[in-house]
């Protein structure tokens, strides 16, 4: 819904009588009439600034009105907000307190059933501008779920890279682990910490689209060689039906190693240079798994360089 929709459309001048009048009759006191005001314009110091809450109600009630009337399309929030919260008022404390309670309450009554049906005329207007305004309040929301997932991003990133220049390989082969399970966390991958099976033990586990995987994550000098991808298999394949494997090796895997699974395989292979391009956001960790498992399931082969990826969108 565009703004401009709502705003292309006036407001009968007969309804922001209808505001005026009502919005002076419905409250009696002056403090708290300027108490509610300042309320319905806490966004707006702008306009307050031009109220005079010294001068009578009717004067300042009038003066509000004329104001939000001269600038309809960047108060509308406003005007639609003061009509609809009026018109839905059915008591009216501050007029009950009075000496003259109910003939005050009676005039009140009148301004507010007079508001309303000015308010049922311009439903079209008020619609379109909820819609709007919900249309905004989604987008603020999911700008800042972006923004937040972007600065977790960058912070693993840069972690990353602390864990890169560790001296201690052991301390951060074991924060590697961590540090895995925050990334899938941050895709909402339900990943599984380290745990161990009888005559095993497992680094980690996550769902995805509906699959279970285990996961096997090293970060050595040397890369990956056949035995150890042939002992994940042999680990897979004592699993669930429906589960299947991601070996993830920093340093890369042995050719022999990827020519065994190259067309028969039940996991997918992540190298350093898939899990950088993921950190540096150069494509998403999910839509990855997707086109590696993709492929594995076209081709048999365990292994699809991100390189490769981006070669076939260019």
């Amino acid at each position: 819904m565009q703004q401009d929709g709502a705003r292309n459309k006036k407001i009968n001048p007969s309804a922001y009588n209808a505001l005026a009048y009502a919005l002076w009759r419905v409250i009696w006191n002056k403090d708290d009439f300027e108490r509610y005001v300042r309320g319905m314009l806490q966004d707006h110091s702008e306009l307050l600034a031009r109220l005079d809450f010294g001068r009578t109600k009717r004067e300042t009630a009038g003066t509000l009105v004329d104001l939000l009337r001269a600038n309809e399309a960047r108060y509308l929030d406003v005007i639609v907000a003061l009509m609809l919260d009026i018109a839905g008022m059915d008591r009216f404390p501050n007029l009950e307190r009075q000496v003259d309670g109910p003939d005050m309450v009676a005039k009140a009554e009148a301004a507010v059933a007079e508001l309303r049906r000015w308010t049922g005329k311009q439903q079209e207007i008020i619609k379109e501008h909820e819609e709007h305004a919900a249309a905004i309040a989604e987008s603020a929301k999911q700008a800042q779920a972006i923004r937040a997932f972007t600065e977790a991003h960058e912070d693993l990133k840069q972690r990353f890279f602390v864990m890169h220049s560790a001296t201690d390989k052991h301390q951060r082969g074991r924060d590697f682990e961590g540090f895995i399970n925050e990334l899938f966390s941050l895709y909402d991958l339900e990943p599984r910490a380290s745990y161990v099976m009888k005559h095993e033990q497992i680094d980690g586990a996550f769902s995805f689209d509906t699959d279970h995987y285990v996961l096997e994550a090293k970060w050595w000098k040397d890369a990956i060689g056949r035995p150890l991808l042939d002992i994940f298999k042999a680990n897979i394949e004592r699993k669930g039906k429906n589960t299947l494997g991601l070996y993830i090796s920093m340093s890369g895997f042995t050719s022999d190693a990827l020519d065994m699974y190259a067309y028969s395989t039940p996991f997918i292979t992540m190298d350093g240079a898939d899990f950088m391009a993921v950190l540096e956001q150069r494509i998403r960790l999910d839509e990855l798994l997707r086109r590696k498992k993709r492929h594995a399931s076209e081709t048999g082969h365990c292994s699809l360089p991100v390189a490769k990826i981006f070669s076939e969108a260019d």
